[in-house]
């Protein structure tokens, strides 16, 4: 009877050893793998690129007394017109990303179609032709934006300029006509968004604010030099962007 027992045991520990080699086989060889982290989207590296959109200028032209009374307009007085119109350049950067801050600079130069005419008709229907036009903005700014992996939201603010011409035409009383043109300097500020859609593509959105100080223009006639304080009084324009990003290698997060 000990004999049989023995033999009984003795078989059961043989299966039961059998039956947990495969059992330590399977699982190691169905062991769960490590959950994919998608890597980050890095915006550091120089960029170049292309901007179109609209622009709306706000002209301000004022007689400041010191020439002769061309353009029938008293010291102080004037006119204001708002016009609209296409606008696209080209804009070089760079950014440098920590952690989720970006920063960074940017130039950017645009042609506008800004222009507008004012008739002054005091005298008569077309008495003063006043015209004028606002045709190049160029910036200098820096940005500081906060990451989500491939969208970018930023602020920018810095320098801008914008070349502006202003003339005039009488025809009625003393008559003549002249011209000047000057670059306006003043401040801009923006807003705007980016998305990556690639490593190295990016396209965006954004809309900008900028406002001039005033210069002095001499509108030369037949009877002497006439001035007037002029100034593209303040400019907003809104474009889309692409870009391509160079020197962006891709960071893996674990």
């Amino acid at each position: 009877m000990r004999n049989k027992l023995i033999a009984a045991f003795a078989c059961t520990t043989a299966l039961v050893s059998t039956g947990a080699a495969p059992a330590a086989d399977l699982g190691a060889r169905y062991t769960k793998a490590p959950a994919y982290v998608e890597p980050l989207f890095n915006w550091t590296g120089f960029y170049v690129g292309g901007h179109i959109g609209g622009a709306w200028t706000n002209e301000q032209f004022i007689n400041n007394g010191t020439g002769a009374p061309f353009g029938d307009l008293s010291p102080g007085e004037g006119f204001r017109q708002r016009k609209s119109g296409i606008m696209g350049g080209a804009q070089i950067g760079y950014n440098w990303q920590a952690n989720n801050y970006v920063f960074g600079m940017e130039g950017t130069v645009s042609g506008l179609d800004n222009k507008g005419t004012v008739v002054n008709n005091v005298f008569g229907a077309a008495d003063d032709v006043f015209s004028w036009r606002t045709n190049v903005l160029a910036t200098i700014v820096g940005r500081a934006g906060f990451a989500v992996q491939n969208n970018l939201f930023y602020i920018k603010g810095g320098y801008a300029g914008a070349n502006n011409r202003l003339s005039v035409s009488d025809t009625v009383g003393v008559s003549g006509s002249g011209g000047q043109t000057h670059w306006a300097n003043g401040w801009t500020v923006g807003a705007g968004w980016e998305y990556g859609v690639t490593r190295n593509w990016i396209v965006g959105l954004e809309y900008n604010y900028a406002a001039f100080g005033s210069q002095t223009y001499q509108l030369g006639g037949t009877s002497g030099n006439y001035t007037f304080d002029a100034k593209p009084r303040d400019i907003q324009w809104a474009v889309v962007r692409a870009s391509y990003k160079f020197d962006a290698p891709t960071i893996a997060r674990y």
